[in-house]
């Protein structure tokens, strides 16, 4: 049903399946352990409804999606790479029966160079980084077949290497393919990197791909089960030695950021928080934000993160607090500009929808990707627009207009 629902806001949703599967306010509220008036404060925008494990229980009732609910987009803006094929292009690239099929391949006439494959590699996640979606999804296609290639046509210790690559592509995708709802395939991703990863048999590639099959089932909806996943990681990885390489504390980091965030969407406090001192710890002895493996690890994206799962906790108020102290103007812009819609979704909460809608805007400016397609700056905007008192001014409007909201 995704389309014919993009410019409700998330209570109109719920209202709208809630008719669909013939259930009425008072069934539906018993259902999800709530009060008849809360659910129609709810439909009617009266209440803004923004926390995932309270939306993920509604989805779970309605019998969709919590991807539905949310009006996810499920593609990426190609106009910025010359109308290439993004999404479907991926799709193809990880559902062809070559993948299972070595005889029905047909080989290229020369592998192309270990070195040039890596630097097409690191502009992909350069540009991931950069919040340049639809070049990271038009890239990978043709970046992963080539790493399959040169893994079976390499020298051995090419080879080797060439595969490690191809795991860290995958990452890649399985990441790029969360971040515009296509969940599906992200999973397919994640597990085709962390096969690889069990291979080769590297600390750091595999709690690299521990962490992305992590975060993709996170983002399934299923919170409880990717939050129990971390701890059985971190169980079977044991504690952070304390030599660890900056890449293995980083990633190692990142997983219980990971955790954190799914502990916090369970509704889960003190698992929020010991995740959270413990990604903290790897950020002390780190003693710096850096970017090592692609994390953006250190104690400015705790801070993040802090202000992230204070948002799921309903800690309005902490949120702002630490939220407006922090500095990520040292981070990729993927994370500052993450960062920025929580403070908005902050701020609006508090109904301050012109400091919101600020935050937005500059955010937009530094990567109008991820602002016009992020699931949570379209339900901003949809709120404004749709519970206004007065006509949406310019500025909101044009938001809108770019967001293919109107």
């Amino acid at each position: 049903m995704r389309g014919m629902t993009d410019s409700m806001t998330i209570g109109e949703r719920v209202a709208w399946y809630r008719r669909r599967r013939g259930l009425s306010q008072r069934v539906l509220a018993d259902m999800v352990g709530r009060t008849e008036d809360w659910l129609n404060k709810i439909e009617n925008n009266r209440i803004q409804l923004d926390r995932i494990s309270v939306i993920q229980n509604l989805a779970k009732q309605l019998d969709v999606s919590i991807g539905d609910l949310l009006a996810e987009p499920t593609l990426v803006d190609n106009s910025q790479v010359g109308g290439k094929p993004t999404i479907p292009a991926l799709r193809d690239a990880l559902t062809s029966y070559s993948q299972l099929m070595p005889f029905s391949r047909q080989e290229p006439a020369e592998v192309q160079p270990i070195p040039q494959l890596a630097g097409r590699l690191q502009a992909v996640w350069d540009a991931y980084q950069s919040s340049r979606f639809a070049y990271v999804s038009a890239s990978l296609p043709a970046l992963i077949t080539d790493l399959d290639v040169a893994r079976r046509n390499s020298r051995s210790d090419e080879s080797e290497r060439a595969l490690r690559l191809l795991a860290s592509a995958y990452h890649a995708a399985a990441t790029v393919l969360t971040k515009v709802g296509e969940v599906d395939l992200a999973w397919v991703a994640a597990q085709r990197g962390f096969d690889i990863a069990e291979r080769v048999g590297e600390p750091v590639i595999w709690l690299s791909l521990a962490r992305s099959v992590t975060h993709v089932t996170m983002s399934t909806g299923r919170h409880k089960d990717a939050a129990a996943l971390v701890g059985q990681v971190a169980s079977h990885v044991g504690s952070l030695p304390n030599d660890a390489s900056a890449e293995y504390r980083s990633v190692y980091g990142t997983l219980f950021l990971t955790g954190a965030m799914a502990a916090a969407r369970s509704d889960d406090r003190a698992l929020t928080a010991e995740y959270l001192r413990e990604s903290e710890s790897a950020a002390v002895q780190l003693g710096r934000d850096a970017n090592y493996a692609w994390t953006a690890f250190g104690p400015t994206n705790v801070k993040i993160h802090r202000v992230s799962t204070a948002m799921e906790l309903d800690d309005v108020e902490t949120a702002l607090v630490v939220g407006q102290q922090v500095d990520a103007s040292s981070l990729p812009t993927e994370r500052q500009v993450r960062h920025s819609l929580e403070l908005a979704r902050a701020h609006s909460n508090r109904s301050r929808r012109d400091e919101a809608l600020a935050i937005l805007l500059a955010a937009e400016a530094r990567a109008p990707e991820q602002v016009r397609h992020h699931a949570l700056s379209r339900d901003l905007v949809v709120n404004w627009v749709r519970t206004g008192k007065s006509r949406p001014s310019s500025a909101l409007a044009g938001l809108a207009d770019r967001m293919n909201l109107v």
